[in-house]
């Protein structure tokens, strides 16, 4: 039986990109869900396959929540449904908990240079200005004007240190499952929303039953659901609502133990109104589908790889065509670049 024809825009890919050589990557356009099915078969990465304690992923990211997605996901099997969602989901979570590490082990260098003097060169220092921003450890005013020689320059390394950190993959994995309906909600089909983040005037969808006493908020929506991840990560490590999170983190970090997503569920009790009973929810759709098991995932030695949809054959034939010429123009490169994937 053939399932409802996705639909993603081929103006998708003007929004893919992140500094890699173009040689380095493949774009694979489906032009039906059995395509993506077949595929993730085609990989050993569906169905009872890679199952086993240590779960081998490919690094391929969607570009884009399928239009159709909601209406082909109430014709499949719920457990189909949910494994076809973890598996597209899981390599975004992944890549984003690889660029965190990147920058954490480079801070933890850095504070290993604090008594070697003229040892901090200027991207350490931009790094560290950006992260201070971006982290609200400090306003652009005072990143400005930060140095390797400031008095409180120990203490910001410290402070984000403390701040930019790991998501355990299946914490962040049962969180999407749970905002988003699987991907199946108005806000991830429309803009790519998987984590029900709130935006005052930024760019957002209008929940329909918008409450008046909360202001006008939006569910904030993204070009690539790379970057709602990214900003559900921001969010976890900055937002002062998730104080108790970042503390219990930390915590555990320091006795050495790895962190685990049953464990840090219990720091989002003000993620929604609901307190512990979002929580206790979170940790049955994680114990549910042994999402734990993502926490120590890891990538295959491979490029990363991108994945497209379209309404049907034509449309794929046409777009793989239009892919072709991109990539020998370089126009894949600027387009990868702009996802900000590094």
């Amino acid at each position: 039986m053939k399932h409802p024809k996705n639909v993603v825009a081929a103006a998708l890919l003007a929004g893919l990109l992140a500094g890699f050589p173009a040689q380095a990557y493949e774009v694979f356009v489906f032009s039906d869900l059995d395509e993506v099915v077949g595929w993730l078969e085609s990989e050993d990465w569906y169905g009872e396959v890679n199952r086993g304690e240590h779960l081998d992923v490919p690094h391929a990211m969607i570009t884009g929540i399928n239009p159709r997605w909601r209406e082909a996901a109430q014709a499949l099997p719920v457990p189909q449904k949910k494994e076809i969602f973890y598996r597209l989901m899981l390599p975004l979570i992944m890549h984003a908990n690889g660029m965190v590490m990147d920058r954490r082990e480079r801070l933890i260098e850095v504070k290993g240079m604090l008594d070697q003097p003229g040892s901090i060169g200027s991207e350490d220092m931009e790094l560290i200005r950006e992260g201070a921003v971006l982290l609200r450890v400090m306003n652009e005013d005072e990143a400005g004007k930060l140095t390797a020689e400031s008095s409180e320059f120990a203490g910001v390394i410290d402070e984000l240190l403390y701040k930019l950190d790991i998501i355990p993959n299946g914490l962040a994995l049962g969180q999407a499952a749970y905002e988003s309906g699987y991907g199946t909600s108005r806000f991830a089909v429309e803009g790519n929303a998987l984590f029900g983040q709130w935006t005052y005037g930024g760019k957002g969808l209008v929940p329909e039953q918008q409450r008046k006493e909360l202001g006008d908020h939006r569910i904030a929506a993204y070009d690539w659901p790379f970057d709602s991840v990214r900003d559900y990560f921001i969010n976890l490590s900055s937002h002062p609502a998730y104080e108790e999170f970042r503390r219990l983190r930390a915590d555990i970090r320091a006795t050495g133990n790895p962190l685990g997503c049953m464990e840090l569920a219990q720091g989002l009790k003000s993620y929604s109104e609901r307190g512990q009973k979002y929580v206790d929810t979170l940790r049955g759709i994680i114990r549910v589908n042994n999402l734990a098991i993502a926490d120590n995932a890891v990538f295959r030695d491979e490029p990363m790889r991108f994945l497209l949809t379209t309404a049907d054959e034509a449309s794929a034939v046409k777009l793989r065509q239009n892919i072709e010429a991109m990539q020998k123009s370089g126009e894949i490169e600027q387009i990868v670049k702009r996802m900000r994937l590094e």
